[in-house]
C-alpha cells in the first residue's frame, strides 16, 4: 500500500492547531491564577473560569481533567519560573544567592496575581484536605532544605561563621520575605518590596559572615 504524503498544507494546519491549543491553555492558566487570588480554590469555579475564557466548561476540561489539576498545574507552572531564577545556576558565593533571591522578589512584583494567589492558597492550603496541602508542605522542605545546604556551604567556605542555625536563618528569612510579599499583596504602593527584603537579607548577612569578610 503506498505511504500517504503529508502535505505541506496539512503540516502548517498541524502546527497551527498546536499553537490553537498552547495559547488557550496559558489563557486558562492565566484566568486561573486571577480567579484563585481573588477567591481561593474553594469558592472559584471550572464555569466561571470557561465563561472568562470566552470557552465552555468542557472545552476548559479538554486541557485539565479537573479544578484540582488546573489549581496543580497552575502551581507547577509558577515554580518552573522560581526554579529556573532561584535554582537554575550555582552560585560563587551565600552573598550571591540572596541576591538571586532579591531579583525573585523584584520578579513577582511584575506578577501581582501570582503574588497573590500564593497568599491565598497559602492559607487556605494549612487545612489537610486542601488539593494544594501537599504541594505547600513539599515546597517548603525544599525550599528550606535548598536555603540550608547553601548556607552550610558557605559555612565550609569559611564565608559565613561557624555553629550558626543555618536551619533557623533559612526559617527566618522564608518568614519575612513571605511576610513582606503578603503586606505588599494588600498594598503595593506600602513599600518597595524588593527594597526591604534587600535590606534585611543584608542585615542578616553582616550578622553571621565570618570576621574579616
Amino acid at each position: 500500500m503506498p505511504e500517504k504524503k503529508v502535505t505541506a498544507t496539512a503540516r502548517s494546519a498541524g502546527r497551527g492547531s498546536y499553537a490553537v491549543g498552547d495559547a488557550r491553555r496559558r489563557l486558562i492558566l492565566d484566568t486561573a491564577v486571577d480567579h484563585f487570588g481573588k477567591w481561593g480554590f474553594h469558592a472559584s469555579s471550572l464555569a466561571r473560569i470557561a465563561h472568562d475564557c470566552g470557552i465552555t466548561q468542557g472545552g476548559l476540561l479538554h486541557h485539565f481533567r479537573s479544578k484540582e489539576d488546573l489549581l496543580l498545574s497552575v502551581l507547577a507552572q509558577s515554580e518552573e519560573h522560581d526554579v529556573e531564577r532561584l535554582f537554575g545556576a550555582e552560585p560563587e558565593s551565600y552573598a550571591a544567592f540572596l541576591d538571586a533571591l532579591v531579583r525573585l522578589i523584584e520578579d513577582n512584583t511584575r506578577r501581582p496575581g501570582i503574588v497573590r494567589m500564593f497568599n491565598v492558597l497559602v492559607g487556605e492550603s494549612g487545612n489537610v484536605g486542601h488539593p494544594a496541602h501537599a504541594y505547600f508542605k513539599e515546597r517548603y522542605a525544599r525550599v528550606l532544605a535548598h536555603s540550608v545546604e547553601r548556607l552550610e556551604d558557605a559555612v565550609r567556605r569559611g564565608e559565613l561563621r561557624p555553629g550558626i542555625d543555618c536551619r533557623g536563618i533559612a526559617q527566618e528569612y522564608l518568614a519575612v520575605m513571605d511576610g513582606l510579599q503578603l503586606q505588599w499583596a494588600l498594598d503595593p504602593d506600602s513599600m518597595d518590596m524588593p527594597a526591604r527584603v534587600r535590606d534585611y537579607l543584608r542585615r542578616q548577612y553582616a550578622a553571621i559572615r565570618a570576621t574579616g569578610e
